[in-house]
């Protein structure tokens, strides 16, 4: 897991180059008017999710992990808290499903609050919750890139 101000992003160039390639999306759009949706980057090597949600308490989240695709979530507006451990010792919640790539489970975990313009990286060893609210429920608007594994 990373986590960092973009304006650092030049810190992580040598990760991948996918993960250039999702930094570089990021320079290039204006993501306070794209609006919700998904929008292909490098057909399904790459692509970009665009969501508007109201953050959740930490009761409705549930921890998720991925087993095709790295995350590269940016927080465009708003504010969360995101929930991470590393993958081990948690029980699993609900079984693998490849269609969606994602494996949820229950345990513990730390939070980190992500504000406007910070971004996270998790890998498939990165078990994380997004979308907690920090103090009470408010608007969020975020682009998460899916990043397929090398």
């Amino acid at each position: 897991m990373i986590i960092d101000k973009f304006e650092n992003a030049q810190l992580y160039k040598n990760l991948s180059k996918r993960i250039n390639k999702a930094f570089d999306y990021i320079k290039q759009t204006n993501l306070k008017k794209i609006q919700p949706g998904k929008y292909v980057i490098d057909g399904e090597n790459i692509f970009a999710l665009i969501s508007e949600y109201e953050s959740k308490l930490e009761a409705e989240g549930k921890l998720e992990a991925h087993r095709k695709y790295i995350d590269v979530q940016y927080v465009i507006e708003g504010e969360e808290l995101m929930g991470y451990a590393p993958l081990g010792n948690q029980q699993t919640l609900e079984a693998y499903k490849e269609e969606n790539d994602i494996i949820f489970y229950k345990g513990e975990k730390v939070f980190i609050k992500l504000t406007e313009g910070m971004f996270a990286i998790f890998y498939p060893e990165d078990v994380h919750m997004p979308g907690i609210c920090v103090e009470k429920k408010s608007p969020v608007k975020k682009l998460v890139i899916k990043v397929k594994v090398d």
